[in-house]
């Protein structure tokens, strides 16, 4: 019987560009050399590229943390062997796979430098909020007033995500528009707050903070974006201011009066919904995009969208007094005594 030694048992084919072993090289449990570590051994099977964040899945997968996340908007299995994750999905608990991450550490520095530069590239461009702007079509958003958004389709989940990781927490708020996509005005919207459910889908609390013009459209891996320029009122001074302030005062103690008539049921569910009535500010031009009390009130009166959003598109705040002035004059009449 020959030696078991002698029997030529076959080794891992050795990389393209690895230098081969000197004989009697004992390689040590502590120790592996750098012409055995490649860059494809710690690569992501969905983007391609070197492991950033890297995650296993309880099946034994790894992956870049936002590759999986991104998979998981879309279906609730392991991308690989398609096992049901619906669990890990629930708990939310992506910990980070030490080991792989302190083996790329150690054996390939250069390539993980690159890796996390283009990942702050992509963080930085996603961080503009005049260029590329993640763009929610759904509804009517106004500046001061709270947005609530039940979110469960992929996109706006990769949205969301995207606007927590960068920081800016904020995107705009778009009608939809037949021809071009969305309406050529909106508004940004603040996340104040999200709540995951277990099958990934969320409730965002957001806030509008200020108005946009559309300068041109695009899209970003399924969801719309826009390059936008931010909205600000025309001041007046002198004679103009004064008209401006009487004019202000006469409207919203006429909006003041417009409510207090509402029946009760209806009182309830309009404070419910979006608070009660801001005050009214002592400086009516000390916000660029006008008082807080106004765009409460739009938002409460039964007006059409389209008729909404033209008001929004107003630079001039003594046109949007003037407009609203007509609209609680109609509304007043119209309601049965």
């Amino acid at each position: 019987m020959r030696d078991i030694q002698s029997l030529d048992i076959p080794n891992k084919i050795p990389k393209k560009d690895a230098d081969v072993l000197p004989e009697n090289t004992v390689i040590t449990s502590s120790e592996i050399p750098t012409t055995l570590v490649d860059a494809s051994d710690f690569e992501c099977s969905l983007c391609m590229r070197l492991f950033y964040e890297p995650v296993t899945t309880p099946c034994g997968h790894t992956f870049c943390l936002k590759c999986l996340e991104r998979c998981l908007d879309h279906n609730p299995h392991c991308p690989l062997c398609k096992e049901k994750l619906s669990e890990f999905l629930a708990s939310r608990t992506y910990k980070k796979t030490v080991l792989t991450e302190e083996l790329i550490v150690r054996y390939l520095p250069e390539e993980l430098s690159e890796r996390k530069k283009v990942y702050e590239d992509e963080m930085k461009e996603l961080s503009n909020l005049n260029k590329d702007v993640p763009i929610f079509v759904c509804t009517m958003a106004f500046p001061t007033i709270p947005c609530p958004l039940h979110v469960f389709e992929p996109r706006y989940r990769l949205m969301i995500r995207r606007c927590m990781e960068t920081g800016t927490k904020q995107f705009g708020m778009c009608l939809a528009d037949e021809l071009k996509g969305f309406a050529d005005h909106g508004c940004i919207l603040e996340i104040r707050d999200v709540k995951f459910f277990p099958d990934g889908r969320s409730v965002v609390d957001t806030v509008g903070v200020r108005r946009f013009r559309v300068l041109s459209h695009g899209q970003r891996d399924g969801y719309n974006t826009a390059n936008i320029e931010y909205l600000e009122d025309k001041k007046v001074e002198g004679p103009e201011y004064e008209e401006l302030v009487r004019l202000h005062d006469s409207v919203y103690d006429q909006a003041v009066a417009w409510f207090t008539s509402l029946k009760d049921n209806m009182k309830v569910q309009i404070l419910n919904h979006f608070g009660s009535m801001p005050g009214k500010e002592p400086e009516p031009q000390s916000n660029p995009s006008g008082p807080a009390w106004y765009w409460w009130l739009l938002a409460v009166l039964p007006l059409e969208n389209r008729a909404q959003l033209a008001i929004l598109a107003m630079t001039s705040l003594k046109d949007r007094l003037i407009a609203i002035r007509r609209v609680l004059i109609f509304v007043t009449r119209k309601r049965p005594r």
